[in-house]
């Protein structure tokens, strides 16, 4: 018979590769620039991902040598400064040492009286203050914006249609919602989630600024209610993922109000601005908000998952999940006191301790450095912003409101889509930089984000020398 209990036989054994591991990993990120953004994974390297169970086990040390040969190389490469392709946070030493400490606790955050749960509370409460939200807010930390955009929907559905529609459902109810244009995928995917169906969610059109169209935002809302719908929430985006546009959140809070509309934020790295006393007015409005969906693992660079929805008013949560059962049932004393759980404010039950990545990092680095972290961000953009201008062979396609930066290799429009496609690529593939691609006006963008807190302007300088190059070449090539 196997042997059941999973501590090791020798714990100075397992303490020694505990701190090789550590060793190694403070060594990488220590040494990024060193090393590519990303490289592809080899196929004879793939193929070991597809082998069968194991039945028997291995020594740890060998199965760890087997992550730093086919793992470590070959991961995302978010946390190198020239990853700036998709708007992934760079993490932090000291965040994956609190991961470990996590680990260690292995707390389940879905309720009870333990102190990992006052330290979730606590990080709420932070949020809530930096962002200006009263003392009633609550909030839930959750696997990231997406979770936190479906979880506003829900109460919005909830504040539109009662207590009732938990157990009957929407009914014959025709909600209908409203967000810009580029609003982010998880949106619409959202409102398909709820039951509300994807075509419920009415886009608005964008200015030249790329933000929601106030005007049009009106009469969508008015067309609607003419037709017998009923309008519930309007999202404004605070930072889209396009090109980093920010909606007049100001505007659209007095829309909500005299709509009578759900105000929700999508400000999944935008939100953030908050801590930026320079970035702070892009989010002016966002206070008014009844509910607000960012991730501490963008701008915030904790390690990932950290998404956070936070509500104006903790009651709507307790309304929209809160459930009897026997066995959820809180006490007057012992372990099971403590309510409302987290189980009470949101759809998950067993909960790991994301918080504690967060609490260390708002203690130790501060509002003030996490800020700084954003407008650096800010600032590098604008400095590849000013090398695209000053460069005849590239062209800017969109405004840089903050640190999203669209441009492209100029070519002959029946080519330039095709040939900017094939210098993203070439340019990822020899790991020197890994932007990404959009599209822009119908145009193919190539798209930087600046999130990572380790990139700097010469990151920026490396980029516009690898599009120059892998151009040039390609040009070259194809006459």
């Amino acid at each position: 018979m196997a042997q059941a209990d999973l501590d090791p036989e020798n714990w100075d054994e397992l303490r020694h590769l505990g701190h090789r591991m550590l060793d190694d990993m403070l060594d990488h990120l220590r040494d990024l620039r060193s090393q590519p953004v990303w490289q592809p994974l080899p196929p004879e390297t793939r193929a070991g991902f597809h082998a069968p169970l194991p039945v028997s086990g291995a020594d740890p040390a060998a199965v760890y040598e087997r992550f730093r040969d086919t793992i470590l190389p070959y991961s995302t490469g978010n946390t190198h400064p020239r990853f700036m392709g998709w708007v992934h946070g760079g993490g932090t030493p000291l965040g994956m040492l609190a991961e470990m400490l996590a680990g260690g606790l292995n707390a389940n955050l879905g309720g009870r009286d333990h102190a990992p749960i006052e330290a979730e509370r606590q990080v709420i409460a932070w949020a809530a203050q930096a962002f200006g939200l009263p003392e009633s807010a609550g909030g839930l930390l959750v696997t990231g914006s997406s979770m936190a955009n479906f979880i506003a929907v829900l109460l919005a559905r909830q504040a539109a249609l009662g207590p009732e529609s938990r157990k009957s459902g929407v009914g014959a109810a025709r909600l209908t919602a409203y967000a810009s244009q580029t609003v982010h995928r998880c949106v619409p995917d959202a409102m398909d989630m709820a039951g509300l169906g994807s075509d419920a969610l009415r886009r608005i059109p964008v200015g030249t600024d790329h933000r929601m169209d106030i005007s049009a935002l009106r009469a969508a809302i008015a067309s609607d209610r003419a037709a017998g719908a009923t309008p519930f929430l309007v999202v404004g985006t605070a930072g889209s993922v396009d090109v980093g546009a920010f909606d007049d959140l100001a505007a659209t809070a007095d829309i909500a109000e005299t709509e009578g509309l759900w105000f929700h934020v999508d400000g999944a790295f935008g939100a953030l601005a908050a801590l930026s006393p320079a970035l702070a007015p892009h989010v002016a409005g966002m206070e008014r908000a009844r509910s607000i969906a960012f991730d501490f693992h963008k701008w915030a660079q904790a390690p990932y998952d950290a998404g956070c929805i936070l509500v104006r008013n903790q009651a709507d949560q307790i309304a929209t999940f809160a459930t009897n059962a026997a066995y959820l049932t809180a006490a007057t004393r012992g372990l099971a006191t403590n309510a409302p759980w987290p189980a009470d404010l949101g759809p998950d039950l067993s909960r790991g301790f994301r918080a504690l990545k967060i609490w260390f990092a708002l203690q130790v680095f501060g509002a003030a450095r996490l800020g700084a972290v954003a407008e650096n961000s800010c600032a590098v953009a604008r400095h590849l912003a000013a090398r695209i201008a000053a460069e005849p062979a590239l062209e800017l396609l969109a405004p840089v409101p903050l640190n999203i930066v669209c441009f492209r290799y100029r070519a002959e429009e029946s080519e330039a889509d095709q040939l900017n496609a094939e210098i993203v690529a070439d340019i990822q593939e020899a790991g020197l930089a890994a932007p990404s691609t959009t599209r822009i006006g119908g145009r193919l963008a190539i798209r930087a984000a600046f999130v990572n807190h380790r990139s700097r302007p010469e990151d920026a300088d490396a980029l516009v020398a690898a599009v120059l190059e892998a151009g040039r070449a390609l040009v070259r090539k194809a006459g």
